[in-house]
């Protein structure tokens, strides 16, 4: 399960036990009706209570980042696994965007107002 919230450009996901395909479907929903709004979208994705993922999410992961390249500013990942930060380091490669992983959220989400404090 997740939940989703956005404000202006920022979408901030947090996932709640596992991470299913219909979860990742309504993540790309709300990325897709952000950018309508304003273009790029900066995300706060807090992984920190999540149980894992099916493998369907992992390919629609790959498909989605090589796909859709430049949707994201700025990506906050919060975990404390170095699995999904290996994970999220390697997602990079397939995106143009500023990715950061951090184990605090409050952190992450000061870095990602920042920026919108500098424009």
């Amino acid at each position: 399960m997740i939940a989703i919230d956005h404000s202006g450009k920022l979408v901030t996901v947090t996932v709640l036990g596992e991470f299913v395909l219909a979860d990742y479907k309504e993540f790309e929903d709300m990325v897709r009706s952000t950018q309508v709004a304003g273009g790029k979208v900066n995300l706060l994705i807090d992984l920190r209570q999540m149980a894992g993922f099916t493998l369907d999410v992992a390919w629609e992961d790959i498909k989605y980042t090589r796909s859709h390249p430049n949707d994201f500013d700025k990506i906050a990942v919060v975990t404390k696994s170095q699995w999904v930060i290996w994970s999220a380091w390697l997602s990079q490669m397939f995106i143009n965007a500023d990715l950061q992983v951090f184990d605090d959220g409050e952190e992450a989400r000061g870095w990602l107002e920042q920026e919108d404090a500098d424009e």
